[in-house]
C-alpha cells in the first residue's frame, strides 16, 4: 500500500461519512417542525407516501420506504395508535396488512404542508444546488443498488 492510498485513509475525505453527517443532521432539522405534528421522522416518511397512495399494503410500503416489515409494524401500530392509519387483514390473504389513511391523516397533510419549505430554507443553499444533491444522491442510490 503506498503512501498516496493511505491519506484516502482519513475520517474527513470520507464520502460515507459527509452523507452521514449531513443526513444526520438534516434528520436532526425535521424534530421540531414534527413535534407539532406529534410525527417522528420514520413515521412522516410513511406519511408522506401514503399521502401519495391512500391506500396500500405493508410491503408496498416497505419497498418504497426500503423497511423491512420488522421495521414497518411497529411504526404503522403508533400511527394507527394516534388516529392516522387503519390496518386490516385482506380478505384474499390473511398473511397481507392493508393500510389506509383515516381522516385524521388525511387532515395532517395540511398541517404538514409547510415543512419542506421551512427545511429549504434552513439550508441555505439554492434550490438548484438541492435538487442538483438530491440527483446525485439518487444515482448513487441506484449504483449501489445494483451492485
Amino acid at each position: 500500500m503506498s503512501a498516496d492510498n493511505e491519506d484516502y485513509l482519513v475520517l474527513e475525505k470520507q464520502l460515507c461519512f459527509s452523507l452521514y453527517s449531513a443526513s444526520h443532521r438534516l434528520v436532526r432539522s425535521y424534530r421540531p417542525l414534527l413535534e407539532p405534528l406529534d410525527l417522528t421522522y420514520p413515521q412522516y416518511l410513511a406519511m408522506l407516501v401514503l399521502w401519495q397512495q391512500p391506500q396500500l399494503n405493508v410491503k408496498e410500503l416497505g419497498e418504497q420506504l426500503y423497511l423491512d416489515s420488522g421495521t414497518l409494524t411497529p411504526l404503522l401500530k403508533r400511527l394507527e395508535i394516534k388516529g392516522l392509519v387503519s390496518r386490516t387483514r385482506s380478505q384474499q390473504d390473511e398473511r397481507v396488512v392493508q393500510i389506509s389513511l383515516t381522516a385524521q391523516g388525511k387532515a395532517l397533510k395540511a398541517q404538514a404542508s409547510h415543512i419542506p419549505m421551512a427545511i429549504f430554507q434552513q439550508s441555505g443553499l439554492p434550490l438548484e444546488q438541492l435538487l442538483q444533491l438530491k440527483q446525485s444522491c439518487d444515482v448513487l442510490f441506484k449504483q449501489l443498488e445494483a451492485l
